[in-house]
């Protein structure tokens, strides 16, 4: 028989380009699924039938009807399949109460969208990552410090007591493809997909010595690229490293004093501990993957709870 067959819920994060599924047995991982799709491709009636075309082989297999599906990150923004509430900070990564169902046409299943966090001053939202924060206090329950997590929009989240205290949200990873794809610097950058270490370390350190020369900076690629030649992959480097060393720049003495724990892909994740050790601090890599999926799972033992008292 299907192992799928004993699965009794999945966990599905789902950002705004794509969507990662794990069947569940309890808290065992029985079978993994991804597609390149999300909230940016999506209107919201177009969100179920997407679900259900990534998890149908579980559903045939599976005796459990309806079978819960935890979901998290963009599909619960306002563009989303159905707004889920943002939760002021200072908080716990996940609130039961916020959590809320989707409707769902399909009698199959129950969709569950985790909430998102919100802070007043300075104005800020996050959807997705505090999942993987839930999931990295899974790991460490006493865990306190500062946690990186690495994408489109970086969070810097600052966490005590089990609790959120407050977050930073930078555009570096919008920002850098924005330049790379719509600026003067797309000549020089090309479809370089080798990267240079040397050029990436100069300029973090030439962001974090003279951040208010940033423009300057950037269009010193174009005139580099010019009138010496240089290779995309050096210019792709140097525009990843002065937007990075920028972003470092503005955490100042915050990123050198803790350790900080940097959440997320290996290749985003590698460069922002090369640019934090440049600045003369320290970090500890954590695969993101696998702290969403922890965090889903503490998502779904919070309802089990809810469900038995």
């Amino acid at each position: 028989m299907n192992e799928a067959a004993y699965i009794d819920w999945i966990g599905v994060d789902w950002g705004t380009t794509n969507l990662r599924a794990w069947a569940m047995r309890g808290s065992e991982v029985v079978a993994t699924a991804a597609a390149s799709i999300g909230m940016a491709s999506l209107t919201r009636d177009g969100f179920e039938p997407a679900l259900l075309n990534v998890i149908e082989k579980w559903l045939a297999a599976s005796r459990m009807t309806p079978l819960p599906v935890i979901a998290c990150g963009m599909v619960g923004a306002r563009q989303g399949w159905q707004e889920a509430p943002y939760v002021a900070v200072p908080c716990a990564p996940l609130v039961r109460d916020a959590m809320i169902p989707a409707t769902c046409k399909d009698s199959r299943i129950t969709v569950t969208i985790i909430h998102g966090l919100s802070q007043a001053n300075p104005a800020d939202v996050m959807r997705g990552e505090e999942t993987q924060i839930a999931g990295l206090l899974a790991m460490d329950p006493d865990f306190e410090g500062l946690a990186c997590l690495p994408g489109t929009h970086n969070k810097w989240a600052f966490i005590r007591g089990g609790e959120i205290e407050r977050f930073r949200t930078f555009m570096t990873g919008e920002l850098f493809d924005i330049i790379a794809r719509q600026s003067v610097l797309r000549h020089a950058l090309g479809d370089a997909s080798a990267f240079d270490d040397e050029a990436f370390d100069a300029a973090v350190l030439q962001a974090a010595a003279d951040p208010a020369a940033l423009s300057a900076a950037l269009f010193s690629i174009r005139a580099a690229s010019l009138l010496d030649g240089i290779a995309p992959d050096v210019a792709r480097a140097r525009l990843s490293g002065l937007l990075i060393g920028l972003e470092i720049a503005a955490l100042g003495d915050e990123v050198r004093t803790a350790r900080p724990a940097i959440v997320g892909s290996h290749t985003l994740s590698s460069l922002y501990e090369r640019a934090i050790r440049l600045n003369g601090g320290d970090a500890q890599r954590l695969d993101g993957d696998g702290l969403a999926r922890a965090g889903l799972q503490m998502a779904h033992d919070l309802m089990i709870v809810e469900k038995t008292n």
